[in-house]
């Protein structure tokens, strides 16, 4: 397992603080009891930022005719919508919910080219929510194998994540599983596939970037 680079300078900052505070708690008001607590407490919201950025060593699940979960978390959503942004008609939307406990880094679900990208600044509504979709901070990127084998995937901010990280480039050929970007700190995925593709996952199912497939085209 290693760090993310996008976490090295949030770690840093954590971790520098974290020494100031306690520095000027043991200078200006030190006593043995609040030392522990507040210690205690640092470390602890340390720790959790250490282990948001971390990156789990995984075998990419190669499956040619399939689509692979493009990140960690919690399906929440499974319905059919217009997809009113790129394709322009209805699609089977599949939503992922990453809680802080999560990986989460983003992975590209199939091979292809990237043939679309576009930043959506917005709010920081619940990541939950259905209108989170449309309406919170996105990035959305769209990669096509062929004619008929087309996904299109959304990074989606929430409530707490505040920064969209995304490399990818439209032109630029890539491998399923390959890593695409992070979302910090709490977030979503939706994932927009074809009506006739074949899906394998429920409402409340677990799933695991690189490893679970969401659907067969």
């Amino acid at each position: 397992m290693k760090i993310h680079k996008e976490g090295y300078l949030p770690i840093a900052i954590t971790f520098v603080i974290t020494g100031i505070i306690l520095a000027l708690f043991i200078t200006f008001a030190f006593a043995i009891f609040g030392f522990v607590f507040l210690s205690i407490l640092l470390f602890s919201y340390l720790f959790i930022v250490i282990r948001f950025f971390r990156v789990p060593k995984r075998k990419i699940n190669k499956v040619p005719d399939g689509i692979i979960s493009p990140a960690d978390g919690q399906i929440v959503i499974i319905e059919k919508c217009i997809e009113n942004e790129y394709f322009k008609d209805e699609r089977i939307k599949i939503s992922i919910f990453m809680s802080i406990n999560n990986v989460h880094v983003n992975n590209y679900p199939i091979d292809g080219t990237v043939t679309y990208v576009c930043y959506h600044p917005g709010k920081y509504l619940v990541a939950k929510l259905p209108k989170a979709s449309f309406d919170n901070e996105h990035n959305t990127v769209v990669v096509q194998k062929d004619d008929e084998k087309v996904v299109l995937f959304r990074q989606i901010a929430g409530l707490i994540a505040r920064r969209i990280v995304s490399y990818a480039q439209v032109g630029k050929d890539v491998n399923q599983g390959e890593e695409m970007g992070i979302i910090r700190f709490g977030s979503r995925v939706d994932l927009f596939l074809p009506l006739d593709a074949h899906i394998l996952v429920n409402v409340g199912d677990k799933v695991r970037a690189k490893k679970t497939v969401i659907a067969n085209f």
